[in-house]
């Protein structure tokens, strides 16, 4: 069965998606005229109009509309035999969100290139709102996400470790903080500040503590670098703050982890998992995993329901608690 030429295939698709023949031309190297020259090309072999001309502006047909969807869809199909091929070589590119990248992923590929010299890992920390990877659109063979475990149909993903929030200060501020908890500044990793009132009504503790002051920030990696300079009492995840605690830069005040009921996970492309680099890949970040948590700490189990992460989501609960 013939088939019309695959760059004038992808020409079409360009223009299409861009919604103009110049930043198609753009994307491929070529002149607009040759974007122009392709389409035409397309239109021989189809019998029909897929752009209207209408002097230096172009617009789309509903038959080019049809194809173009078709297009995007095979493209898609291409682009994801290529990168499955690709990861069976020699890198692996992983997607990790910034605060598990720069408190504990980047040791722990430090030893994976120490122990390993193949594959090698191209690593792209990235802020996220809500943790999530597309593999058909984003560049990435996995990815490092925390949630539920559940982070689309084409996905599987594989535990890592639990997410345990506790709240975190220098060494200096710990007596205050356990004998005045009020007196001393707050330091919230996200806007909602859902992690101290999660904390508060899981543990128990300070009931009436007023929480809607203090220093506000994105990121528990922010709270921890406040909590470290002196600042306040944020709140942390104890197995990315481990490495800070063991080394006496930051403390614990109180000995109480709740659980969030979400987790971190190795999410990859479904049915690439048993490739021989991802079995690897994993494999060593679980054997990273911190465990070497205090002796009198206390893991508290959750006892409400999640609904998303992450930290700048406000309807995390489908009744919200209430502000102490």
């Amino acid at each position: 069965m013939s088939l019309p030429p695959l760059y004038a295939l992808r020409a079409f698709e360009s223009a299409a998606r861009l919604g103009s023949f110049s930043k198609a031309a753009m994307r491929l190297n070529v002149t607009p005229g040759a974007i122009s020259r392709h389409i035409r090309t397309l239109e021989q072999w189809f019998d029909c109009e897929l752009f209207m001309r209408m002097g230096p502006k172009v617009e789309i047909t509903q038959a080019g509309r049809r194809l173009a969807a078709q297009l995007e869809e095979g493209f898609s199909q291409l682009q994801k035999a290529c990168d499955a091929f690709r990861s069976h070589q020699q890198e692996i590119r992983l997607k990790a969100p910034s605060t598990l990248t720069l408190s504990w992923l980047l040791n722990a590929l430090r030893s994976f290139r120490e122990s390993d010299s193949t594959p090698k890992v191209q690593v792209t920390s990235v802020w996220m709102d809500t943790d999530s990877v597309d593999f058909a659109k984003e560049p990435y063979d996995c990815a490092i996400l925390l949630g539920s475990g559940q982070f689309g149909d084409d996905t599987e993903s594989h535990h890592l470790f639990d997410e345990w929030l506790i709240p975190v200060c220098s060494p200096g501020l710990v007596s205050q903080a356990q004998q005045d908890l009020a007196g001393c500044e707050l330091i919230h990793p996200s806007p909602d500040m859902r992690d101290w009132r999660r904390w508060l009504k899981q543990s128990g503790q300070f009931p009436g503590l007023n929480i809607t002051r203090g220093i506000v920030f994105d990121t528990l990696e922010q709270g921890n670098l406040a909590a470290i300079s002196g600042h306040g009492v944020s709140v942390g995840d104890l197995s990315l703050s481990l490495n800070a605690i063991n080394s006496g830069i930051l403390a614990l005040p109180f000995s109480e982890a709740i659980a969030t009921g979400e987790s971190y996970y190795f999410v990859c492309q479904k049915g690439t998992f048993t490739h021989k680099n991802s079995l690897l890949l994993y494999h060593h970040l679980k054997a990273c995993v911190p465990v070497d948590y205090p002796a009198n700490l206390q893991l508290l189990p959750k006892t409400y329901p999640t609904v998303s992460s992450h930290r700048n989501t406000l309807s995390e609960q489908s009744s919200p608690d209430p502000i102490f």
